[in-house]
């Protein structure tokens, strides 16, 4: 009994230092209300309110904490147990499902600042979809990437003037978890020697590097197998192994997150960015944009500037 007395004054402790304002989905695209000078928001929120499907650029991380909560993104449901962690990629369609009640944390983060970083193209490639973070799903890590968690969530309910830096700190060593957790899993590529699960994991990485360097060329199946060195039908198979997702489909993942960056511009224009991107026309730049984002690349860009400016 006083366990629980204690869990619950803990708990009003976040809902008393929290607000449930800024967050806006408009036309699908959810717009965040930082808090000034920060790149940074974390709810603890008990709302029972659900979010229709939406995207925004922020990552986010939902830690539920009593009761479940679920979560709709690319055709797969996600149902979040307390103390289960999922992890939802910039710019993933996703619609918030929440009970009558429960209460859960909500982390939303700017990656904007450590996508530069070298190592962070790898990371991406894990986080073309939803992660989905338990004790069996994750093993390995699920009580660091926990921890990592509650810390950031310290700092940020704290007056500490280096708050910032301390969870930016805390993100960076959650991603590195999941890389190095990836590149530890023996069952990455199942049914091989761990001498080679070794070279494939260099060779991939490898082939991650040239596509992130060789996005804007035109790229094929064909000529990134042999870069490789491996046939086409083994290069699909491994690929799909190591990036769960095709090659093609991780080509425009990629293409369209350049393109994001490049909206962000107002003084390029649509078609330049399209060519920058590594799209053939502003017609197939369009389709697939708009069928990825729900929105028009010229809509985007309105959208992107609606929020910098909130």
């Amino acid at each position: 009994m006083a366990d629980k007395q204690i869990k619950e004054n803990y708990l009003d402790f976040y809902l008393q230092n929290s607000d449930w304002e800024g967050r806006t989905v408009v036309d699908s695209f959810e717009t965040i209300s930082f808090q000034k000078d920060s790149t940074i928001r974390i709810w603890y929120n008990e709302q029972n309110q659900n979010y229709d499907t939406h995207w925004h650029n922020a990552i986010e991380i939902i830690l539920p904490v009593e009761n479940h909560y679920d979560v709709e993104a690319s055709g797969q449901a996600y149902h979040i147990l307390p103390s289960e962690i999922l992890i939802i990629p910039s710019g993933e369609m996703h619609a918030l499902y929440a009970p009558e009640s429960g209460k859960r944390f909500i982390f939303l983060f700017d990656v904007s600042s450590i996508a530069q970083m070298k190592g962070y193209t790898s990371i991406q490639s894990l986080m073309t979809s939803c992660l989905h973070i338990t004790k069996t799903t994750y093993p390995q890590i699920y009580n660091d990437v926990y921890q990592l968690l509650v810390q950031m969530r310290n700092e940020y309910f704290s007056s500490n003037e280096f708050r910032e830096l301390a969870i930016y700190s805390h993100l960076i060593n959650l991603f590195v978890s999941i890389g190095r957790n990836r590149i530890n899993n023996v069952d990455l590529f199942p049914n091989t020697r761990s001498h080679k699960q070794k070279e494939y994991l260099q060779k991939f990485n490898e082939v991650l590097d040239y596509i992130d360097s060789h996005y804007t060329e035109e790229l094929t199946l064909d000529n990134i197998a042999d870069f490789s060195g491996f046939s086409k039908y083994h290069f699909t198979r491994l690929f799909k192994q190591y990036t769960d997702s095709t090659f093609y489909d991780y080509l425009i993942y990629r293409r369209i997150k350049a393109a994001e960056e490049l909206l962000a511009n107002p003084e390029l224009s649509i078609t330049e960015i399209a060519l920058q991107s590594g799209f053939s026309s502003i017609s197939t730049f369009n389709r697939i944009f708009k069928q990825k984002k729900g929105c028009t690349p010229s809509e985007y860009r309105s959208l992107y500037s609606m929020n910098r400016h909130l």
